[in-house]
């Protein structure tokens, strides 16, 4: 049997129905262990990136993926602005990293938070020490409760290392265990 094709704003209001509070729903959802990423755009010259665990791979043909972003975060206004957007997903050593993309900050001229990074192929900024990176067009945004979700073209893709994954997990911040 199909299931019909539904608009996201129709789904979001059957929510309405469920007896979990959003303290229970974070905690069980913070049971899904994530991988930790840096989401960056350049507008105007001025740099921005901010940590994200909410990011997902969407589609092979054509190749997608979805960031999830808080609408008063300053990270929705840049990536409302911006035209593309940049990935750079982090190693079990970065979390330092990952902490200092997490504090609200403003966009800067021609920085990014004084951590080295180079520009890719499509004018996006990529933290120069991930694991790997990813160049996007913003191709979409959906409205899902309090965030936006901004679906992305891929465009470009590298692996830069086999370093292990930084993961975050019921709240913190974990590692996988060496084979």
């Amino acid at each position: 049997m199909r299931l019909p094709i539904r608009p996201l704003s129709s789904i979001l209001r059957g929510l309405g129905e469920l007896s979990i509070d959003a303290r229970q729903y974070r905690d069980v959802i913070g049971a899904f262990a994530t991988g930790v990423s840096v989401v960056t755009t350049c507008h105007q010259d001025r740099l921005h990136g901010f940590t994200a665990n909410s990011l997902t791979s969407v589609s092979l043909d054509p190749m997608l993926l979805l960031v999830c972003v808080d609408r008063n975060a300053t990270a929705h206004k840049q990536l409302e602005a911006a035209s593309h957007f940049g990935v750079s997903i982090l190693s079990d050593a970065q979390q330092e990293l990952s902490n200092a993309f997490a504090r609200s900050s403003e966009p800067e001229h021609d920085r990014l938070g004084g951590y080295d990074y180079r520009m890719g192929k499509h004018g996006t900024p990529l933290l120069s020490e991930s694991i790997a990176c990813l160049e996007c067009r913003i191709s979409d945004r959906l409205e899902g409760g309090d965030h936006s979700i901004f679906l992305g073209e891929v465009l470009e893709g590298e692996l830069l290392s086999r370093e292990l994954p930084l993961l975050y997990f019921r709240g913190a911040y974990r590692r996988i265990a060496p084979e």
